[in-house]
């Protein structure tokens, strides 16, 4: 079921690279509203109709602290809207989502005592080998990154990623890497909605979604501020009623809406399988963030982003991804020692 998400976390980037004539932040924007609201309150009606019932049964402090991460996230989720937008899928995934597997992996357990209780046991250690795993594969898939950024041409990284910028997309992922795990943080925080949507006859399939609505509120604040300064100082405010028509004007709106239900959708089957996952709950983001990162540069390769790499380029880039799934494996496994 996770991997089921990962594939669709990887894949919601793509229905951007048919958006014409829009500004980063203009698309953005209707990503995010269909990612961030729409999807998720459709998703409560469908699987949790009485979530407002449960939001307003569960502890104020619960609510404000799970909208605070999910604004902090929202800086995250920005930052890494920009590192897909200067590194490309592949690369861009696996620097992001590769920080944010190691810190929102451990810094949750870390918190709240099941870390400890885990490294008692054998499955501790095998979750720390595990990040460490990740992180070497992660390392492994930035090197091959920059050996790719020397052998190929600017106008052939152009092609495929139209803003390519190595420093500014490292940049970009390293702030996703330390404000993306606020999600993951949020998740944990927010067991309290989702015990009170379980007592409150929610299938435990989906007792998630009512958190998510909180969650997402808070990133939906920040990308309102965030955008709306982009749009107008870069004067992109009338790409919202303007196109070079009226077709590519409303395949604009769709295509962005597209990636927000790409984008959503891997939290409903994310929330299915995080829910059969044990007590040690918070090793399902590992598992997410690294099929993830596979998923998006499988991607990156049928869009040709590493058109012009040697094989050995190819070879290291390809052993990251092993390297990535073995530590999934690792960190998924180590939950149930």
């Amino acid at each position: 079921l996770i991997a089921t998400g990962a594939f669709s976390s990887g894949s919601f980037a793509v229905p951007f690279g048919k958006i014409k004539g829009w500004g980063w932040e203009t698309y953005w924007m209707i990503f995010s509203t269909g990612a961030y609201i729409i999807f998720p309150l459709l998703a409560c009606i469908v699987f949790a109709p009485n979530f407002m019932e449960i939001i307003r049964s569960t502890d104020s402090k619960t609510i404000v602290a799970v909208f605070l991460l999910g604004a902090v996230y929202g800086v995250g989720n920005l930052s890494f809207g920009l590192a897909l937008r200067y590194l490309g899928l592949s690369l861009g995934y696996a620097l992001s989502l590769g920080l944010m597997l190691a810190i929102g992996t451990l810094i949750p357990p870390m918190l709240d005592g099941r870390l400890d209780i885990m490294l008692q046991k054998e499955g501790g250690m095998l979750l720390i080998y595990g990040v460490i795993t990740a992180c070497f594969g992660i390392a492994l898939s930035a090197w091959s990154g920059i050996l790719k950024d020397k052998q190929v041409s600017d106008s052939a990284k152009k092609e495929s990623v139209g803003e390519f910028n190595l420093v500014k997309g490292i940049l970009a992922a390293a702030l996703v890497g330390v404000t993306g795990s606020a999600m993951s943080l949020g998740f944990e925080h927010g067991l309290p909605i989702t015990e009170t949507a379980s007592n409150a006859g929610v299938d435990a399939l989906f007792t998630m979604m009512p958190l998510l609505v909180v969650l997402f509120l808070g990133t939906f604040v920040t990308t309102i501020f965030w955008c709306g300064f982009l749009g107008y100082k870069n004067g992109t405010l009338k790409n919202y009623a303007k196109a070079a028509s009226s077709k590519i004007l409303t395949a604009n709106y769709l295509f962005g809406l597209l990636a927000g239900l790409l984008w959503f959708s891997q939290f409903i089957v994310y929330g299915m399988g995080k829910s059969k996952m044990g007590p040690f709950t918070f090793t399902s983001w590992g598992i997410l963030m690294a099929l993830t990162i596979v998923f998006a540069t499988v991607w990156g390769l049928i869009r040709n982003e590493w058109k012009g790499t040697s094989k050995k380029v190819y070879f290291l880039m390809i052993l990251s991804l092993v390297i990535i799934i073995v530590s999934s494996f690792m960190i998924g496994i180590s939950g149930s020692e």
